[in-house]
């Protein structure tokens, strides 16, 4: 039976460390089979990349993608088989791909397959060096998106975090002259990223594209629960209305602090970040204070979840 009360979270790229999922692997045989399942859809020997790296193995985005999607849904096979059931999901970015897995839209063959590939198309879709991003803290949205105006159309909000966080994407010269517009709003900080590539911008429009032709060949199957979407904060229901927000969020904004709020909306009252991060938590406790959020990545955390304890870290 669903529990109207709790929604499942999945991280998205920068989530991953060396060592992740790898207790849980030797634990759980649930999640053994969750990462060779993704071995085999992604061709990647994703076990001995996350779990021992070395992190510049790891850290190539064609490589980050499939394994943090691997330990994610690693730790939800094991939740899952013990009854968790949450009513809706949701992901930051790739972490979209695991909410589909989880909601039975894709396989995690295909989910795999699939951000492998996304992951290798946003790399080359700006050349090394071209583009930058930049967390902008101690701002409102619409303070941000004027700096983005005033410093041109290379560069745009990628991603509302939470309040007080956005980040922006774009053209280096772009994001660097946006960051000094945000310093002079009175901008507490502005931390440029260790990206390689100016995601979540109209320079991944030829991600899209080619994104767009590999979707197509999937048998993309109705979600059995809502999945909220990065690019209009809006929960999808059936396998068109998937395919298209997928493509759309290559080459657009991460609506993330709406996404947690469209969640509520639909009756959460629990949110569950499941995976190798933590970021996920920590945004909806600043979103929406009433909601009662932590992350569940270890063993611990899994038995403190399902003994109905915290479980977060």
């Amino acid at each position: 039976m669903r529990d109207a009360s709790l929604a499942v979270v999945f991280p998205g790229q920068g989530a991953q460390f060396v060592g992740m999922g790898r207790e849980v692997y030797e634990r759980y045989p649930e999640a053994r089979e969750a990462f060779r399942r993704a071995e085999e859809g992604s061709g990647l020997p994703l076990r001995r990349l996350a779990f021992e790296g070395p992190e510049e193995e790891l850290v190539p985005t064609e490589v980050q993608q499939p394994a943090i999607l691997a330990t994610s849904l690693a730790v939800y096979a094991v939740l899952a088989a013990r009854g968790l059931a949450p009513s809706a999901f949701a992901g930051l970015s790739l972490g979209e791909y695991s909410a589909l897995v989880a909601a039975g839209a894709l396989s995690l063959e295909e989910a795999a397959w699939l951000v492998r590939r996304r992951g290798r198309y946003m790399q080359e879709a700006a050349p090394p060096g071209e583009g930058a991003m930049a967390a902008v803290l101690g701002l409102d949205d619409e303070a941000v998106e004027a700096a983005c105006r005033e410093a041109g159309p290379d560069v745009v909000p990628a991603n509302y975090n939470c309040p007080g966080q956005v980040v922006v994407s774009g053209r280096r010269e772009a994001v660097e002259r946006a960051a000094e517009l945000c310093r002079a709003r009175g901008a507490r900080r502005v931390q440029f990223l260790s990206v390689s590539a100016p995601f979540h911008s109209p320079f991944m429009e030829p991600a899209a594209r080619r994104l767009a032709a590999d979707l197509a060949r999937v048998a993309l199957r109705d979600p059995e629960v809502p999945v909220v979407a990065n690019v209009d904060a809006r929960p999808k229901t059936t396998a068109e209305e998937v395919r298209r927000a997928l493509v759309r969020q290559v080459a657009s904004a991460v609506r993330w602090s709406d996404g947690v709020r469209a969640l509520k909306a639909l009756g959460a009252r629990r949110l569950l970040e499941v995976g190798p991060g933590r970021a996920l938590s920590g945004f909806a406790r600043r979103i929406d204070p009433e909601l009662a959020a932590v992350a569940c990545g270890t063993p611990e955390e899994i038995e403190a979840v399902l003994a109905g304890g915290e479980g977060g870290r």
